[in-house]
């Protein structure tokens, strides 16, 4: 008994925060690409808010519950819908046993993330339940969801339970709490977004016009872009003069230059290592901004600080704070 895949949908896959400590064996973090949508998802539900859930790309799945649950849908707005009924996201969500969650066309964004309370018992590899798709390790049997697997729950907390308990005798079907992630805590969400980043350790190494058509120009997302990197299409990025390099660490974010001189942004299933140039980085609290661009849309990039990058960093982990212990004094 668990949560039954009836139709699997374009991608969706079991993540948490990643796979840490492993780099140094050539082994990648993985994780979530929108970690603010998986976090707040998690805290909705009673979750810690590493927990397993779903990352669900683009086109959605189909869902039967086997059992009642408590769930929070956050990140892409895929058109969520309970038996045929809209289902609200960023709260959480009570659905009945025997309910279906199916998702429609896509409104906003790119992944969406499904945690349920109990998290998704699955087995964790090197500390983490992500999946790695290409080494095939990790979430649901190290692959994508496919029609007729079922996922089982774990024990939720307590709140969580009491909650459900609760609803039950109340709901005869999908019932949203009335209360949720207000939307002055989003990330920067948007069509063609503005992305902030840092100047890379080769940034100075472009030429001139280069460095001046990186930070003005649009770059557009193309289709071969995946959880590894996107690919960016626009002006031609050169080196003021050839440079050797030898490979080097690189971060979710690093925005590197092959020789072709389109940019390649690393994400969450990035190598561990890089021999290409990194023009920039981009900043940690716009990690999920970019998560949720879709192929097609444009990028732009502006450049900040370390010390406003930093300024930023701690804001947001303080604004999560302050979610986390609102909702602990709200089910103490």
């Amino acid at each position: 008994m668990g949560i039954k895949v009836l139709r699997a949908g374009l991608q969706t896959t079991v993540q948490d925060l990643g796979r840490y400590g492993f780099q140094q064996h050539g082994v990648i973090v993985s994780g979530a690409m929108d970690t603010f949508a998986l976090r707040m998802a998690n805290l909705l539900v009673g979750n810690n808010e590493g927990e397993a859930a779903l990352e669900i790309t683009l086109m959605g799945p189909r869902l039967e519950f086997e059992q009642d649950v408590l769930i929070a849908i956050c990140g892409a707005d895929l058109s969520a819908k309970v038996d045929g009924v809209p289902a609200r996201q960023w709260c959480p969500v009570y659905i009945k046993k025997g309910s279906v969650l199916s998702f429609g066309g896509c409104v906003f964004g790119c992944r969406a993330y499904l945690a349920v309370a109990g998290g998704f018992a699955v087995k964790e590899v090197l500390n983490s339940r992500s999946t790695y798709l290409r080494a095939g390790i990790g979430g649901y049997l190290g692959r994508a969801l496919q029609e007729g697997d079922v996922l089982t729950v774990g024990s939720p907390a307590e709140w969580s339970d009491r909650e459900m308990r609760k609803l039950a005798e109340q709901s005869a079907g999908m019932t949203a709490l009335g209360w949720g992630i207000s939307v002055d805590l989003f990330p920067s969400y948007g069509t063609n977004p503005t992305i902030r980043v840092l100047r890379g350790a080769q940034f100075n190494h472009f030429a001139q016009e280069s460095r001046d058509a990186f930070l003005a120009s649009p770059f557009k997302v193309l289709p071969q872009s995946d959880r590894m990197g996107y690919r960016l299409k626009g002006p031609k990025l050169e080196l003021s003069e050839p440079l050797e390099m030898i490979s080097e660490a690189v971060a979710s974010g690093t925005v590197q230059v092959p020789p072709e001189g389109q940019p390649i942004v690393l994400l969450a299933d990035r190598q561990t290592a890089g021999g290409y140039p990194k023009i920039a980085q981009i900043i940690s609290v716009d990690l999920p901004v970019i998560a949720q661009a879709k192929p097609g849309e444009s990028l732009r990039f502006q450049v900040v600080s370390l010390e406003e990058a930093e300024a930023l960093y701690v804001a947001r982990e303080m604004q999560i704070e302050q979610v986390r212990q609102a909702i602990a004094l709200r089910y103490r």
